[in-house]
């Protein structure tokens, strides 16, 4: 398994996993927007092979933000997600101490995953997709301590 940077010729097989992965997914547009805005993208390789992505940026100048992650549903469960959300976690407790991202309230899986990397919720944001779904919140802080909401 290799961890790299996204690469423009890595964009059709990134859409591919993003479209299997969530039921409304980023069009193939906002992938080449964000990329070209200069975000943090990495991918994860089997054999030279995509299989997983992830999205990330500091937002509000003090604040990490995992847009997305998601894997190939063939390659689930083996690490690969953990890899990718740990190098986006490395790279972002470079510049801030606090980061932050979205997960479906029903995604109990996606919920599980993040709170072994000691993700806490922080609230819920009703209707938040399209679909009127709610999202929770969740954040990791540096160091492991809750984070003031004053």
């Amino acid at each position: 398994m290799t961890v790299r940077k996204f690469r423009p010729t890595d964009l059709k097989r990134v859409y591919e996993i993003e479209s299997m992965s969530f039921d409304q997914s980023y069009g193939i547009q906002i992938f080449q927007q964000l990329y070209e805005m200069g975000i943090g993208f990495l991918v994860a390789e089997e054999d030279d092979y995509v299989v997983g992505y992830v999205m990330f940026w500091l937002k509000y100048e003090n604040q990490g933000h995992i847009i997305s992650l998601a894997v190939d549903k063939n390659y689930r469960r083996k690490g690969y997600g953990t890899n990718l959300l740990a190098k986006a976690i490395g790279v972002l407790f470079l510049i801030t101490d606090t980061i932050y991202l979205e997960v479906r309230a029903s995604n109990r899986g996606a919920l599980e995953f993040y709170k072994r990397f000691h993700f806490i919720e922080d609230r819920v944001v009703p209707n938040y997709y399209e679909s009127g779904e709610d999202a929770v919140v969740l954040y990791l802080k540096s160091g492991g301590s809750k984070v003031s909401r004053e």
